[in-house]
């Protein structure tokens, strides 16, 4: 099978970038598994190496780039809302929350059962690592004291400022990587934007990851990359995490008081490599591949994914901040 996708900026991804890691992983699996790859992509991407065809774009193919496409290619994959005017079939990974009126394509595929419902679609595909750049996890950590949140400190949903709150009741250490914390604390340390083997690093120092999210979160990879290292998670009970940690791999809590009894007292779950294992078995690149080459299958044949344009299908907002 001959798979196209387009990308505007350097891959691999040197730092943060959730989305291209796993669109890369994607790609080098596909790879893998025999398939032709080919990205259209920033002239700086360096991905023959690992055996994708590079197109390079120019600066004025940004906005307009179908003339790149190959015309034997069989599937085109793209990351975000759009739709090529092209006969090739198109296949979209929906990442985050649609805003208000705006419609998606019929063969959109969203990051989660909950994501996929909230915009009133039944099509989805948990995102998914490859464990090959995450070390096994150091069995000898025994200690509830050092917490880590890894997301975008700027952004409000993300509610940096409930987990600050929680690890100063709680006592505990918070490390934030993922922006600033300004306000000096003995209970904060900030890294600022961090990725590779400097995020690695952090990680390997925290006892557990905190996600107390305020929005409807599509999914949350810094959940599955803390499994990865053996970190069990506490999240808030909006969106994805819900969905998908289970008692043996964390917890989810309804208030930020309940969070804070979580970090006081650990919750009963499973050791640092049985939680590994947990990710390994239902969150692995090789998986996720192999779920989208069924769905390229379905749309080779004709077929639609949906029947009808996925929008976003709650009164409120994507953006509005819910309680926690």
């Amino acid at each position: 099978m001959k798979i196209v996708f387009q990308h505007d900026h350097p891959l691999p991804i040197k730092t943060y970038g959730g989305t291209e890691r796993i669109m890369f992983w994607h790609m080098k699996e596909l790879v893998r598994q025999g398939h032709h790859v080919v990205l259209i992509g920033h002239p700086n991407s360096s991905v023959e190496a690992h055996g994708i065809s590079h197109v390079k774009m120019a600066r004025e193919d940004h906005n307009n780039w179908k003339h790149l496409v190959p015309k034997d290619a069989d599937v085109i994959h793209l990351q975000y809302n759009h739709t090529v005017d092209l006969p090739i079939p198109t296949i979209n990974t929906v990442h985050g929350n649609g805003q208000m009126g705006e419609y998606f394509s019929k063969n959109s595929v969203f990051v989660s059962n909950s994501h996929a419902r909230n915009h009133g679609s039944d099509i989805y595909i948990h995102n998914a690592l490859d464990f090959s750049e995450y070390p096994s996890p150091d069995l000898t950590r025994e200690g509830w004291d050092n917490f880590l949140f890894l997301a975008k400190a700027s952004w409000k949903v993300k509610n940096l400022k409930g987990a600050v709150h929680a690890c100063k009741t709680a006592k505990k250490k918070l490390h934030v990587a993922g922006g600033r914390y300004w306000w000096p604390s003995r209970f904060v340390t900030s890294y600022g934007q961090v990725g590779g083997e400097q995020k690695l690093k952090i990680m390997s120092q925290c006892d557990a990851l905190i996600f107390p999210v305020r929005w409807h979160e599509p999914f949350g990879i810094a959940i599955i990359e803390a499994w990865a290292m053996g970190l069990p998670v506490l999240a808030s009970c909006h969106g994805c995490p819900a969905e998908i940690i289970t008692p043996a791999v964390g917890a989810v809590y309804r208030t930020e008081e309940d969070l804070i009894q979580g970090l006081r007292v650990k919750p009963a779950v499973s050791q640092a490599a049985q939680i590994r294992q947990f990710a390994q078995q239902n969150f692995a690149i090789a998986g996720y591949t192999e779920r989208y080459l069924a769905l390229y299958k379905k749309i080779i044949n004709g077929e639609q994914l949906g029947q009808r344009q996925p929008c976003w299908a709650r009164p409120e907002s994507a953006q509005h901040v819910l309680p926690f």
